[in-house]
C-alpha cells in the first residue's frame, strides 16, 4: 500500500519545549525520520504543502489543501492520506475537508500538543496512530490524536495544554459535499461573538468591510440583543447572509425558536458550532450554493 503524507506545519513540526517553542520548523522528511516504524508499514509519498503555525491558517489554505488532497485521492496509486496540522485551528480545517472532499479513501489528520524536540513529544505516537488509521481503508475524513479517532466534522478542542485536548461534539456528519471553489478569491464571512452590553457597531463594521456573510455566536438559545437587531436587518437587506448560532456548546439553535428566523430571513445554525457554521457558510458562498439550502442539508433544518 501507499500513503501520501501532507505536512502543513504546526506544533508537531515545532522546535523548543512545551513552555516555549516555534511551530512549523521541521520539514516532512524529518517527521518521517522521527518515526522509523512508518517506513515498514507502507510506501510513502511525502509533500510539504505549507509550513505554518496553524493560527495563521486561512480559508484559502483549506481550499489549496483540499485541491491537493482530491488530486491524490483520484490517483489510483494512492491508498489514503495522512495530514499533519497544528492544533489551534485543526477543527476548522478538518470540518472544511469533510465538506469539500469526495472520496472512498481515508483522509486522516493528526497533530501534537508538544513540539517535536520536547522530551515528552506526542507527535511521533500520533503520526504512527494516524498511519495505522489510514491503512484501515475506512473512507472519509477523520482525526487521530492521543489514542482517539474522531470524525473530522465532529472534532472540537477542549484544552489549551493537555495532550488529550480533543473530543467529539454533536455536529451532524455532512449530508452533502460542497464543490471545491474554482477561483482563488473567497468571500469574507465574519464571526461575531455576542457579549453583554454589545452595541451595533461591530456588525456595522463588518457590513462596511464587505462581508458577504455573518455568523452570530449569540447568547443562550441564540438570543440576539435588541441593540443588534437593526444592524442585522440592515445586513440582510444588503444581501448579506446572517446565521444565528450560539456560544453555548450543546443543543444548538433551531428555526424560529427564540427568534423569528423565517420572518427575518436568518439561518439557524442547528448544532453547528460557530466556527463550523462560518466554514460552511464561507465555502457554500464560494461555491455559489444557496446558503439556506446548504444549511438545511447540514443541520436537518426544515425550510
Amino acid at each position: 500500500m501507499k500513503l501520501a503524507l501532507l505536512a502543513t506545519g504546526g506544533t508537531i513540526a515545532g522546535v523548543g519545549t512545551a513552555a516555549r517553542y516555534t511551530a512549523a520548523r521541521l520539514g516532512v522528511e524529518s517527521l518521517l525520520e522521527a518515526v522509523p516504524q512508518l517506513t515498514g508499514l507502507c510506501a510513502w509519498q511525502a509533500e510539504q504543502v505549507f509550513a505554518l503555525d496553524s493560527r495563521d491558517m486561512t480559508p484559502a489554505h483549506w481550499v489549496r489543501l483540499a485541491r491537493r488532497c482530491q488530486a491524490l485521492l483520484d490517483d489510483t496509486g494512492i491508498d489514503g492520506i495522512v495530514i499533519t496540522h497544528g492544533t489551534d485551528t485543526l477543527e476548522e480545517t478538518a470540518y472544511a475537508l469533510s465538506l469539500l472532499l469526495a472520496t472512498d479513501k481515508p483522509v486522516v489528520l493528526t497533530a501534537a500538543m508538544r513540539p517535536a524536540t520536547d522530551p515528552q513529544a506526542d507527535g511521533p505516537a500520533n503520526l504512527l496512530q494516524a498511519a495505522h488509521e489510514a491503512l484501515t481503508g475506512l473512507p472519509g475524513v477523520r482525526v487521530a490524536v492521543h489514542g482517539s479517532v474522531i470524525p473530522g466534522a465532529r472534532l472540537t478542542k477542549l484544552h489549551t495544554q493537555a495532550p488529550g485536548a480533543f473530543a467529539e461534539d454533536e455536529t451532524p456528519l455532512p449530508a452533502i459535499r460542497i464543490p471545491l471553489p474554482s477561483g482563488e478569491a473567497l468571500p469574507r464571512v465574519d464571526l461575531i461573538h455576542v457579549f453583554s452590553g454589545m452595541e451595533r457597531g461591530v456588525v456595522d463594521h463588518a457590513i462596511a468591510a464587505g462581508a458577504r456573510g455573518l455568523v452570530i455566536a449569540a447568547a443562550g438559545d441564540g438570543s440576539l440583543p435588541a441593540a443588534l437587531l437593526p444592524a442585522l436587518r440592515s445586513a440582510r437587506d444588503a444581501g448579506i447572509t446572517v446565521v444565528r448560532g450560539s456560544r453555548v456548546p450543546h443543543d444548538g439553535v433551531r428555526r424560529d425558536r427564540n427568534a423569528d428566523d423565517t420572518a427575518e430571513g436568518w439561518i439557524p445554525a442547528g448544532t453547528l458550532a460557530p466556527l463550523k457554521a462560518r466554514a460552511a457558510l464561507l465555502l457554500s458562498l464560494a461555491a455559489g450554493l444557496g446558503p439556506f439550502e446548504t444549511f438545511a442539508a447540514l443541520t436537518g433544518d426544515t425550510l
